[in-house]
C-alpha cells in the first residue's frame, strides 16, 4: 500500500510539473506576444488558416477516430453533432482565423485620455490579459477559434479540451503551432494540456502565478467545478436556457420562420431557443407553430393551452422551464402579454440570449430594457448569438456574467487596460 501511495504521489508530482512547465512557457510566450506588432500576428493567423486547409485530411482522420469512440460510449446526438468535423467545418475554422486577422488590433488602443489641472496627462490604454486557460468540452472548433482570438489580442493560451475530442484538438493544435512558427512566433503561445486526467484541471485552476484568466465552456458540471475551485478570475460561460417570445402584435410569417430557426437550425448550440412563450393574444398562431416544430422533428412539451391546441404536445413539468435541452425538444407556454413574458424569462433564463417577435416598438423596447441577459434580440433568431455573426471573427464563449465581459467574448473582450501618466516634474503636495 505504501508503494502504491508513493507511486501515486510520483504521478501527481509529474502532472504538476508538466502543468507548471506549460504555464511557464505560456508566460514567456505571452510576454513576447504583448509586444508583437499587428502585421506579425495577422501573418501568423493566415499561416494557421493555411495549415488547417493543408492538413484537413489529418484533422478529419483524427476526428473520425474521436467520433467512433464517442458513438461507442453512447454520446447523445447533440454531443455528436458538436464533436463532428467535416470539410465544411474545417474550412469555417480557417475562414474564421482569416476574419480575425482582418479585425483591428485590440492592443495598444487609447481608450480615453485627459489632462488634469496640474498638467498631468493621463491615458487609459488597452493591453492583453496575459495567459488564458480555456477549458471546454466536445467542440473541437473551439480549439481554433479560441486560439485565434487569444493570439490577435496578444495572449497566450493553454487549452484543455474534452477527452472525447482529444485527437481532433491535437491535430488542430499541430496546425496552429506550425502557423506560429512560420510567422516567427513561439509555438508555446498555443499549448494543449497533454492528458485527459481530470486532476490536470485542478492544477490549472490553482496556477494563479502563471495564468491570468480562466474561461470554462461546457456543461453545468464543468462550470460549477471551475467556479468552486478556481483561484484565478473566471469569465463564465453558463448554460443557454434561451427564450423566444411571440407577442400579440407579431407578424405571423415572421414568427414562424424565427421560431423554427431559433430551435431547429442547430439544436446543440448554446444559442438555440429552449422555451417558446406565446402571448395569449396570439393563441391563433399556436397550432401552426406546433405543427412546424413537430414536422421538423422537435418534441413539444407544453402547458395546458399548448396541449389543448394539439394532442401531440406532451405535458411540461416545472423542470422543463429550467432546462437547456441541447436537443430537439422545446418547452412552451402561453403568457398574458410582454410583462408576464419578462417575469418568466427573468426567473428561468440563464442570462444568455432572449428574443421577442413583435411589430409593436413599445413592447419590444420594454422587453429589451427590462430583461437581464447578455444578448437581447428583436425580430430575429437566437441562433445569431455568436461572435462570428456579430462581426468578431469568432468567439471564445458567451459570457453570462457581468464583470469584465458580457455576451460574445471576442478579441476586444480579451484585453484589459493600464493607465499611463505623463508629467513634467509635478510632485504631490
Amino acid at each position: 500500500m505504501n508503494v502504491v501511495k508513493a507511486h501515486n504521489g510520483d504521478l501527481a508530482a509529474d502532472l504538476s510539473n508538466t502543468m507548471r512547465t506549460l504555464g511557464r512557457a505560456a508566460r514567456e510566450a505571452a510576454a513576447q506576444l504583448a509586444l508583437t506588432d499587428r502585421a506579425t500576428k495577422d501573418q501568423a493567423l493566415k499561416e494557421m488558416a493555411a495549415e488547417l486547409r493543408a492538413r484537413s485530411a489529418d484533422i478529419l482522420a483524427a476526428n473520425g477516430q474521436d467520433m467512433k469512440d464517442a458513438k461507442a460510449k453512447g454520446l447523445t446526438a447533440a454531443l455528436l453533432d458538436r464533436l463532428m468535423l467535416d470539410q465544411k467545418r474545417v474550412e469555417a475554422m480557417a475562414t474564421g482565423l482569416e476574419e480575425i486577422a482582418e479585425l483591428p488590433d485590440p492592443v495598444g488602443r487609447t481608450l480615453a485620455e485627459w489632462t488634469r489641472p496640474n498638467g498631468l496627462e493621463i491615458a487609459r490604454v488597452s493591453v492583453p490579459l496575459g495567459v488564458i486557460g480555456i477549458i471546454y468540452e466536445s467542440r473541437p472548433n473551439v480549439t481554433a477559434d479560441a486560439s485565434g482570438l487569444c493570439l490577435k489580442s496578444g495572449n497566450a493560451a493553454i487549452l484543455r479540451g474534452g477527452s472525447e475530442s482529444a485527437r481532433s484538438s491535437a491535430a488542430i493544435v499541430a496546425c496552429l503551432q506550425a502557423g506560429l512558427r512560420s510567422a516567427g512566433l513561439p509555438a508555446e503561445a498555443i499549448q494543449m494540456v497533454p492528458t485527459s486526467d481530470r486532476a490536470a484541471v485542478g492544477i490549472l485552476l490553482s496556477m494563479h502565478d502563471l495564468v491570468d484568466v480562466i474561461v470554462p465552456r461546457g456543461g453545468k458540471g464543468l462550470i460549477e467545478r471551475v467556479a468552486a475551485e478556481s483561484r484565478i478570475p473566471v469569465i463564465m460561460h453558463l448554460d443557454g436556457n434561451c427564450h423566444t417570445y411571440v407577442d400579440g402584435d407579431a407578424d405571423a410569417e415572421k414568427a414562424r420562420r424565427i421560431v423554427l430557426n431559433a430551435k431547429m437550425r442547430r439544436t446543440g448550440i448554446c444559442g438555440a431557443t429552449e422555451t417558446l412563450l406565446v402571448d395569449s393574444r396570439a393563441k391563433a398562431l399556436i397550432p401552426t407553430l406546433i405543427d412546424d416544430l413537430i414536422k421538423a422533428g422537435c418534441e413539444v412539451r407544453g402547458d395546458s393551452a399548448f396541449q389543448a391546441a394539439d394532442t401531440r404536445v406532451k405535458p411540461a413539468t416545472d423542470a422543463d422551464w429550467d432546462t437547456e435541452y441541447l436537443d430537439a425538444i422545446i418547452a412552451a407556454r402561453v403568457v398574458d402579454g410582454v410583462g408576464q413574458a419578462i417575469r418568466h424569462i427573468n426567473r428561468y433564463g440563464s442570462r444568455h440570449t432572449e428574443a421577442i417577435v413583435t411589430e409593436n416598438k413599445a413592447a419590444a423596447e420594454r422587453f429589451l430594457r427590462e430583461i437581464d441577459a447578455g444578448i437581447l434580440m428583436w425580430n430575429t433568431s437566437t441562433q445569431f448569438a455568436d461572435g462570428g455573426e456579430f462581426g468578431m471573427g469568432a468567439e471564445i464563449g458567451i459570457s453570462t456574467g457581468k464583470l469584465h465581459a458580457r455576451g460574445p467574448v471576442g478579441c476586444e473582450q480579451l484585453t484589459s487596460y493600464k493607465y499611463i501618466v505623463r508629467g513634467t516634474g509635478q510632485v504631490r503636495a
